[in-house]
């Protein structure tokens, strides 16, 4: 689309009640609208809301379907967004202002507020915690004002953020901004890995805000999501930390070892059975993302 400034690409498994006033959202603030539309049954949209929708005919999970979208965007500037977030008025804006502002940001992204408990913060950017799980910044705690300027984080959640196209395509492998093979989850923190380790920084930007009311399409695949998520956080942490990981390994297993007792005990018997998948899914991949550079992080 000649003229647009931001290309929105939204993933969708046409489950989310929210995916209709996602859309609308994204068009009131001018954005190229780009649906890949992933589910089984194609999904019904209003005319003129999407600018186009892509069916690759099965699921590629959000790191494929993505790539999808981004592949045929035509903006310089590229927002991801889940199918169950809503950017409120002047999210483009803001976000925009902020990578006009600096050359050497690559992402950026506003406060997420959750969309049931709109006074906590849903996620304010990526970080790590002790034990090496990536986190959300802020999750549940009240949001810092809009006033307060944009500081410096490890990465954007790709639930609702922007990118910078230029730095996307310089860093994707195999012509993947976001690695396929990790399907969903974590596929947002070893991109903002990639980014870090090519020299860009990210931000967070508070004037910029948007609600997300979170598993809208995940909550019916309970044990596989927490295959993928304990499975690909061995996966981005050994991408981090490069010869620094293997030291770390029995730290991150006494973790999983924690949750998995939780899990049993509580009777999570899907959580349980997702982290020993989990682990069988890393041992498989580990060899590709396991490096020997200096860790990106002390």
């Amino acid at each position: 689309m000649a003229g647009v400034t931001v290309s929105a690409v939204v993933p969708t498994l046409g489950c989310s009640p929210w995916l209709i006033p996602c859309l609308e959202a994204l068009r009131r603030e001018g954005a190229e609208v780009i649906v890949v539309d992933q589910g089984e049954t194609a999904v019904e949209l209003p005319a003129g809301l999407a600018d186009r929708v892509l069916r690759p005919g099965r699921n590629l999970g959000f790191a494929g379907g993505t790539n999808l979208g981004i592949a045929a965007a035509s903006a310089a500037l590229i927002a991801t967004v889940n199918d169950d977030a809503l950017v409120e008025p002047g999210w483009v804006a803001a976000l925009t202002a902020a990578l006009d502002a600096d050359p050497r940001v690559a992402a950026v992204q506003g406060v997420t507020f959750q969309m049931d408990h709109p006074e906590r913060a849903d996620g304010c950017g990526l970080a790590w915690n002790r034990w090496w799980q990536a986190v959300q910044i802020g999750h549940g705690r009240p949001a810092p004002a809009a006033t307060e300027p944009s500081r410096e984080i490890f990465g954007v959640s790709a639930t609702v953020a922007l990118f910078r196209r230029a730095a996307l395509e310089a860093v994707a492998v195999d012509g993947n901004v976001f690695d396929p093979r990790l399907v969903s989850y974590y596929e947002d923190v070893e991109l903002a890995v990639r980014l870090r380790e090519a020299g860009w920084r990210a931000l967070l930007v508070p004037a910029a805000r948007a609600r997300h009311a979170g598993s809208a399409t995940g909550e019916t695949m309970s044990r596989e999501r927490w295959r993928l998520i304990y499975g690909n956080r061995w996966l981005a942490a050994a991408r981090l930390l490069g010869r620094g990981f293997w030291p770390h390994v029995p730290w991150m297993f006494l973790r999983d070892l924690v949750d998995l007792a939780h899990a049993a005990g509580s009777g999570e018997g899907a959580r349980a059975g997702g982290i020993a998948a989990g682990w069988a899914r890393a041992a498989r991949r580990l060899p590709g993302f396991v490096h020997a550079r200096a860790p990106l992080v002390r």
